[in-house]
C-alpha cells in the first residue's frame, strides 16, 4: 500500500516548511473545520458556496496538525501541504489512510440517469441470496450484514473519506463485494478517487444535472470516466456492463481495453442478455430472458420497462460474478422493491409493495410514489401507471421541480406530463433558495393547454386535492421525492414525506365515506 508520503510525492506535492515532509504524520482528516480531530489534516476543498480556505485558522484552533490546499500560506503554525488538485489528493489519500478497502472487495460501481438505486439493490439482494456478503452504498444511505438499517445519505456516493471508511468497515465484517451507485458529481469532483472498481455497469444516459456539468456532452463523458478507470485497475478479474439499447452504448464499450470483460444487456436480441417475450398479469411481470449462462423464465413484481432494465443490468452483473443462474432466478422472483420507486401505497400503508394488480377491486384511488426527478424518469413511469389503467381509469399526476437545479428540464416535464396524464396538478418539491411559484412558471411553459391542469404550491395540499378528486379506478402518481423524509425550502429542511401525505389524504378520505 502506498504511504501518505508516497502519495504525496506521486500527486507533485510540496511542504512547507521542506524539514517538515521528514516527521509527516497524521491518522485521520477532515474537510469540515467543524468535524476536525486534534492531530489530523485538514483538508481546505473548494464549495459552492464556501471555501475551505477560509476555516484555515478555525481548523488549527480545533488541532488540525497539517493544512493541504491548492494555495500556499508561509504564515502558519503547523506544516501546509501544497497539491495541484485537492480533490485528488483528498481521494488518494483518503485510500492510503483506510488501507485501500476497494483491494479487498470487489467492488460493483453502477452509474446512469436513471434507475442506479433500483439496479444496485437488485445486485445486493441477488448476492445476499447466494449467500454472500454484500454492502451497498447510495441514495437512500448504505447498508451490509450487521448493519441492515440504512446509514444516513449526504450524497448519492459519499466524500472521500467516508466512502473509504465505509469501505473499510465493510471489509472488517466479512463483505464480498459492494454494490455502489456512482453519480455524475462523485466522479467529476473525484470522490471515487482510488477506488479499484471490479465491475462498471451502465444503467442509461438522459438529461440531468445540467446545472453543473452545463452540458450533456461533459455529462456523459464524465460517467465513462467510471469505464475508463477499469482498465487501470489491479483486479485480475474486470467486467463492463453495459445498456445496449442506449445509444451512447458503443462510447462506453470503446472505454474498455482487451483487460475487460464487456457484456451487454437490453431488449435488442444483439445484446447478450436480452428479453425474448415479457406479459404483464395480475400485477406481475412474466419473464422470458435469454442469456450467455443459460435460458431464464421467471416472474416479478416488479412492472415496467425501466424496472426490466433495472433487472437485466443487475442479473448480468451477478452472472457475470459468478452466481448460480438458478439461484439469481430465485432471488429476483423474491424481490419486493426499494422504498420510494414505483412504491404502492394505501391508507394503512406500512411498508414497500411493488405488487400491482389493476384487475382487482380497488376501494380506493391506486396511489404510486416514485422518486422520477427528470424527464426521463417522469416519463417512465408515467407510461408505467398508464398501462395499469382500467377502462375507466384516469391517470393523476402530482409534480413539481427542484429549485437551484437545471432549469430547462422544467418545460420539458411539464409537455411529458401533459401528453402521458388525465390530470396535472403541478405544485412544490424541493425549491431551495428559488420561489417556488418561478418554478412552476418554468414548468408551465411546457403546457400547451391547461384544461386539465391544476397549479398547488403547497406539496401536501396538491396530494390530498388529487386524493379527493380521484375515484377507486383511478392512478395517482406522486413523482419527484420518492424516499425522502424532508423539503429543502430556503435555509430550512422540513420534514416531509410524500408516502405518509397520501396516506393522510387517503384515510381522511376513507373516514369521510
Amino acid at each position: 500500500m502506498p504511504s501518505v508520503k508516497a502519495r504525496l510525492l506521486e500527486l507533485g506535492a510540496h511542504v512547507y516548511p521542506k524539514d517538515a515532509f521528514s516527521e509527516l504524520h497524521f491518522e485521520s482528516l477532515s474537510y469540515d473545520s467543524r468535524h476536525v480531530k486534534p492531530g489530523s489534516a485538514f483538508f481546505c476543498l473548494p464549495g459552492e458556496k464556501t471555501d475551505g480556505n477560509t476555516f484555515i485558522d478555525q481548523a488549527i484552533s480545533s488541532g488540525a496538525k497539517v493544512i493541504i490546499s491548492e494555495q500556499e500560506r508561509t504564515d502558519l503554525p503547523v506544516p501546509m501541504i501544497v497539491v495541484p488538485d485537492i480533490r485528488l489528493a483528498l481521494g488518494l489519500i483518503s485510500t492510503s489512510i483506510y488501507d485501500e478497502p476497494s483491494k479487498k472487495l470487489r467492488l460493483i460501481g453502477v452509474t446512469g440517469t436513471n434507475g442506479k438505486t433500483t439496479t444496485t439493490h437488485l445486485i445486493e439482494h441477488i448476492f445476499q441470496a447466494a449467500g454472500q456478503p454484500t454492502g451497498l452504498i447510495g441514495t437512500l444511505g448504505s447498508r451490509y450484514p450487521g448493519h441492515d438499517s440504512y446509514g444516513e445519505a449526504k450524497h448519492t456516493t459519499p466524500q472521500a473519506p467516508e466512502l473509504q471508511k465505509l469501505l473499510s468497515d465493510m471489509v472488517d465484517n466479512g463483505c464480498r463485494q459492494v454494490a455502489m451507485e456512482v453519480s455524475s458529481h462523485s466522479l467529476a469532483l473525484k470522490r471515487v478517487a482510488g477506488c479499484e472498481f471490479a465491475v462498471a455497469c451502465l444503467t442509461n444516459i438522459s438529461q440531468d444535472h445540467l446545472d453543473f456539468h452545463k452540458t450533456m456532452d461533459h455529462y456523459w463523458r464524465t460517467k465513462r470516466t467510471l469505464f475508463e478507470s477499469l482498465s487501470a485497475s489491479n483486479h485480475k478479474s474486470k467486467v463492463a456492463v453495459i445498456n445496449y439499447d442506449e445509444k451512447l452504448a458503443p462510447e462506453f464499450i470503446a472505454a474498455c481495453d482487451k483487460s475487460v470483460r464487456t457484456l451487454t444487456y437490453g431488449f435488442a436480441k444483439e445484446a447478450d442478455v436480452h428479453i425474448q417475450s415479457l406479459t404483464y398479469a395480475s400485477g406481475l411481470s412474466k419473464i422470458s430472458l435469454a442469456t450467455p449462462f443459460g435460458a431464464i423464465e421467471l416472474e416479478m413484481r416488479l412492472v415496467g420497462q425501466f424496472n426490466m432494465y433495472n433487472m437485466m443490468a443487475a442479473l448480468t452483473v451477478c452472472l457475470a460474478e459468478g452466481v448460480d443462474i438458478e439461484l439469481a432466478k430465485k432471488a429476483l422472483s423474491e424481490f419486493s422493491g426499494v422504498p420510494g420507486r414505483f412504491e404502492v401505497i394505501t391508507s394503512n400503508y406500512q411498508s414497500v409493495t411493488s405488487s400491482v394488480d389493476s384487475t382487482s377491486p380497488i376501494k380506493e384511488p391506486l396511489c404510486i410514489v416514485d422518486y422520477a426527478h427528470t424527464p426521463d424518469g417522469l416519463e417512465n413511469v408515467l407510461k408505467t401507471a398508464a398501462a395499469l389503467k382500467g377502462p375507466k381509469s384516469k391517470l393523476y399526476v402530482v409534480f413539481g421541480c427542484g429549485g437551484d437545479r437545471d432549469s430547462s428540464k422544467r418545460p420539458q416535464m411539464g409537455k411529458i406530463a401533459e401528453n402521458l396524464a388525465d390530470v396535472v396538478l403541478v405544485t412544490s418539491d424541493n425549491p431551495r433558495s428559488e420561489n417556488p411559484q418561478e418554478i412552476i412558471a418554468n414548468i408551465l411553459t411546457g403546457i400547451k393547454h391547461m384544461k386539465n391542469v391544476q397549479v398547488e404550491v403547497d406539496r401536501a395540499a396538491a396530494i390530498k386535492m388529487a386524493v379527493e378528486q380521484a375515484s377507486s379506478e383511478d392512478i395517482i402518481l406522486v413523482a419527484g421525492k420518492g424516499h425522502e423524509n424532508y423539503q429543502l425550502v430556503m435555509n430550512q429542511v422540513l420534514s416531509f414525506d410524500d408516502r405518509i401525505e397520501v396516506q393522510k389524504a387517503l384515510a381522511a378520505k376513507r373516514a369521510k365515506h
